[in-house]
């Protein structure tokens, strides 16, 4: 594992998961590790949100080096998954098939199924209360809240770096225009000063 490729931005640490955002330079691999009960259920969410054409390779191993999820140049993906063993799960991301483009990935790692909001929730016979399902409703709002800040904070973060890419471009094209009518400004005055300069007859001939 190379340390300096984690630009280490360590968005939130929630029960159970965790977010993190890390630059991945091109030709090289990251690969994370997690130690989990066999039957937990986990869920692998990534998104590449700068460089390149906002891919990258992903792939799942379990304990015993079997790959159990693998895609080629995804922009975003989703894998959930229940462990069928215990020991330690590996989930890397490549950017081997590029040369010059440097990415920036996010991924969140969720483990285990979310607790009841209740204690005896999955055991009662009884209907809720109105303020137990005012509970819930709360709840299952603020998760969405949740889940549609993380989708428009990458939004933004994505649609920034486009802006900044275009941004270089143009900027690069206008000092490339502007050199290039500076050229051809001088070319014009020397091209139209050779015509109208005199050309002096030589010494030797006005002798003769």
């Amino acid at each position: 594992l190379r340390g300096w490729a984690l630009a280490g931005l360590l968005c939130a640490l929630r029960a159970g998961g965790t977010e993190l955002t890390f630059e991945l330079p091109d030709s090289h691999k990251q690969c994370f590790h997690q130690e989990l009960e066999r039957g937990v259920k986990f869920t692998l969410d990534y998104q590449v949100i700068a460089g390149g054409h906002y891919d990258v390779d992903c792939y799942v191993e379990d304990p015993s080096g079997r790959t159990i999820y693998k895609e080629a140049k995804k922009q975003y993906d989703s894998f959930p998954h229940r462990t069928e063993t215990q020991g330690v799960y590996t989930f890397c991301f490549s950017n081997e098939f590029s040369t010059f483009s440097h990415k920036t990935v996010y991924f969140d790692f969720q483990v285990g199924d979310e607790p009841p909001i209740l204690p005896d929730m999955s055991t009662r016979v009884t209907a809720l209360t109105q303020m137990e399902s005012a509970c819930v409703t709360i709840h299952e709002a603020l998760n969405a809240v949740i889940d549609s800040q993380t989708h428009y904070r990458l939004r933004e973060a994505q649609d920034r770096s486009r802006a900044e890419d275009l941004n270089g471009r143009v900027s690069y094209w206008s000092v490339g225009e502007t050199l290039i009518l500076f050229v051809v400004s001088i070319g014009q005055v020397v091209l139209l000063k050779s015509f109208f300069t005199e050309k002096r007859p030589s010494s030797g001939s006005a002798g003769t």
